[in-house]
């Protein structure tokens, strides 16, 4: 009866402290499957496709024009595949598809479920920031990270596509527009999201596992770049839907 509500029926305000993004490359045919059939993979030299992984620490998030008093602040996590949309005027749009998405709060998990088509689970994050290293583990959804803190001149990760940081840049994220599919009606959801001072800081990453990335069961998901942001103004339009074919 209220499903229309799960269309992004409004726009979001939020203020994002820390994203930390990492994306990897994937042969082309190991996503295709993923995907709906209205969205193409953002490919890379006709070759790769990209997997990225985006941990956010949300601050103020709240409808737009809501006071930021009445905000709440999140640890979101984010499962995304780099794809393409071409909408009804014929202009292609870079975008993200959702494959997974996870919170730090079971009230997220509530309110995103009901405002969004993103399918939050709730799960336990941990965060221990050193000296030399930051760590970011998860017991529940069977993670870990390890940030290297000690170069300040940090090499791409050993066999990236990409020839340098300018390149992978392209592929860093956010990319403007997010994109859900109701096959059944044949109508694709476009959100579109905007940012301010989103400069990635490349980052050394140490060590990393993610139970859900394996549980892809991927032929060997090359890690491609890692990038820091800080304190960037965000927000999300209200949610467009056109007819696809």
């Amino acid at each position: 009866m209220f499903s229309f509500l799960k269309n992004h029926p409004f726009a979001v305000d939020a203020f994002f402290e820390n994203s930390l993004v990492l994306t990897f490359a994937v042969p082309k045919a190991e996503l295709e499957h993923l995907i709906p059939e209205c969205l193409a993979l953002d490919l890379f030299k006709d070759k790769w496709a990209f997997i990225a992984i985006a941990m956010v620490q949300t601050k103020n998030l709240r409808p737009k024009g809501f006071p930021k008093f009445m905000g709440n602040d999140f640890f979101l996590i984010g499962y995304r595949v780099f794809v393409s949309y071409t909408n009804k005027a014929g202009k292609s749009l870079r975008g993200l598809y959702i494959l997974k998405s996870e919170t730090n709060k079971k009230k997220m998990e509530f309110m995103g479920n009901i405002f969004t088509h993103y399918n939050y689970t709730t799960t336990d994050i941990s965060l221990i920031d050193r000296e030399n290293t930051k760590e970011i583990t998860s017991t529940n959804s069977n993670f870990k990270i390890v940030i290297d803190k000690t170069d300040h001149e940090v090499a791409l990760p050993e066999d990236s596509p990409f020839a340098d940081w300018k390149e992978a840049r392209r592929f860093a994220g956010p990319l403007p527009f997010t994109f859900t599919y109701n096959k059944k009606n044949k109508e694709v959801l476009i959100i579109e999201g905007v940012r301010q001072n989103w400069q990635p800081t490349p980052i050394k990453i140490a060590s990393y596992s993610f139970g859900f990335l394996n549980s892809l069961n991927l032929n060997g998901p090359i890690l491609a770049n890692a990038f820091d942001i800080q304190n960037i103004p965000y927000y999300w339009k209200r949610g467009k839907i056109e007819k696809w074919k």
